[in-house]
């Protein structure tokens, strides 16, 4: 059946799931191979469509469950299964952290030889609901009128929601009065994506892409709907982004006593404001800073980990390719009196081929995106940087660079998981590592 489109209609028989994997489906077996089944519970007694066959697994979509394991419960979302944006809403929030304990643990152990001892309970989230700060909603105009919501997994298709029970409800209540305004007009079907956010003062912003001939009667209408907050538009190419409304700053707190962090409207900020203050506390408390200590952090964004730390060191160079969240980082720095500081806008390649940045550091501090840190890990191990701190929010990537720290000497001292993403299979982690040689540089 190989490459037949009748492939992607096959029925399989009713399958009972076994087990969860990495990626968040559940996992059966048939004639002899896995199936992975996303949107499943241990114990659920399914039937499910053959989408695709690999040569030692199936990946299924889920028909019905016949018999439900006792992990599932109804979801709070009407489209959760159907929308791309939650992947285990049908799990009760016990089974979603011990899930996503179990299998940042396994990953650490089978894959980077970690050991249980080291490797720390996962700390839930303040909030299991209306926790995102920050969401990008897809939009599609049609004869239904103008939909707003989110990608169904591997497609396009728009997915309408009409309340999402992740999002703040400052942003649902924005996202309805976008909607509102913006259907039914000509610029409808000239926009693609609105970037919603809100701050720990409670301050909302958009940002609405905009792919039309004009944004002039754009901005007309966008100003005639009287919102709070911030107002962008971003005309075909991030290079051309407008500010209509607000002074184009967001801001957040980290650390006791308070730093209050900006960053540009439309920039990067951990989407779950509370956990990220627990995520940064355990940065401050798992690391033994020492007040003489210097630090190199890449990937340091606006300043969210480098502050605290530089309170707490002697010096602390920050790197990031962004140069309007380096711009932030500076600004930031400035306004917390953290004087010790240092920010370049550069990658973390090109940054470890500077002659000026080729110092001794106690401490190096990375955070890279999801792909992870894999280009420039054996340049760092070079370094000789006595104590590393990963913070990753991919376990599957953070493996992958730790191997070779592995064998540059480096030993997994703690590694903790935090559940910044609740009602999904993220897991954000921080795993700190010591060398036992000294710096060399």
């Amino acid at each position: 059946m190989s490459g037949r489109t009748v492939e992607q209609q096959a029925m399989l028989p009713p399958l009972t799931i076994e087990t969860l994997v990495n990626g968040g489906a559940g996992l059966a077996r048939h004639q002899g191979r896995v199936v992975f089944i996303p949107h499943t519970a241990v114990g659920d007694r399914v039937r499910a469509r053959l989408l695709r066959q690999k040569k030692n697994y199936l990946e299924a979509e889920l028909v019905e469950v016949l018999a439900a394991g006792e992990q599932r419960c109804a979801p709070l979302c009407p489209v959760a299964g159907e929308c791309g944006g939650c992947q285990w809403q049908h799990l009760s929030y016990s089974a979603q952290l011990a899930w996503k304990e179990k299998l940042f643990h396994d990953t650490l152990i089978h894959q980077c030889g970690a050991t249980a001892d080291v490797l720390a309970p996962i700390i839930p989230s303040p909030r299991q609901w209306h926790y995102r700060s920050r969401v990008q909603v897809k939009c599609y105009n049609s004869a239904a009128g103008f939909i707003v919501g989110f990608y169904r997994p591997r497609s396009r298709y728009v997915v309408a929601i009409h309340h999402c029970p992740i999002m703040d409800p400052a942003l649902n209540e924005l996202l309805v009065l976008l909607q509102r305004g913006i259907a039914g007009t000509e610029h409808a079907g000239f926009i693609p994506q609105l970037d919603l956010a809100v701050d720990d003062r409670g301050k909302t912003s958009v940002v609405v892409h905009y792919i039309g001939e004009s944004p002039t009667t754009l901005v007309a209408l966008l100003h005639s709907l009287e919102l709070n907050g911030d107002i962008l538009v971003q005309y075909r190419t991030k290079k051309n982004l407008a500010l209509l409304q607000g002074d184009g700053i967001m801001q957040i707190h980290v650390d006791d006593p308070r730093i209050s962090l900006e960053y540009a409207t439309g920039s990067f900020a951990q989407i779950n404001l509370a956990q990220n203050r627990s995520l940064v506390d355990r940065v401050l408390n798992m690391v033994p800073w020492q007040r003489t200590d210097r630090v190199l952090e890449l990937y340091c964004g606006m300043g969210n980990f480098s502050l605290p730390i530089a309170r707490r060191v002697a010096h602390l160079v920050g790197v990031e390719e962004s140069q309007t969240a380096i711009a932030m980082a500076q600004r930031n720095a400035a306004h917390n009196r953290c004087h010790n500081t240092e920010f370049y806008p550069l990658s973390a390649e090109a940054a470890l081929q500077r002659n000026d940045l080729q110092r001794c550091y106690d401490t190096l501090v990375v955070d890279p995106p999801r792909t992870g840190a894999y280009a420039v890990i054996k340049e760092l191990a070079d370094r000789g940087i006595r104590n590393l701190v990963y913070i990753s929010c991919d376990a599957q990537t953070l493996a992958r660079d730790l191997k070779p720290l592995r064998q540059y000497g480096y030993r997994i001292v703690k590694s903790q998981p935090l559940d910044m993403f609740p009602q999904t299979y993220h897991c954000e982690s921080i795993t700190f590592l010591q060398r036992h040689t000294s710096c060399g540089v």
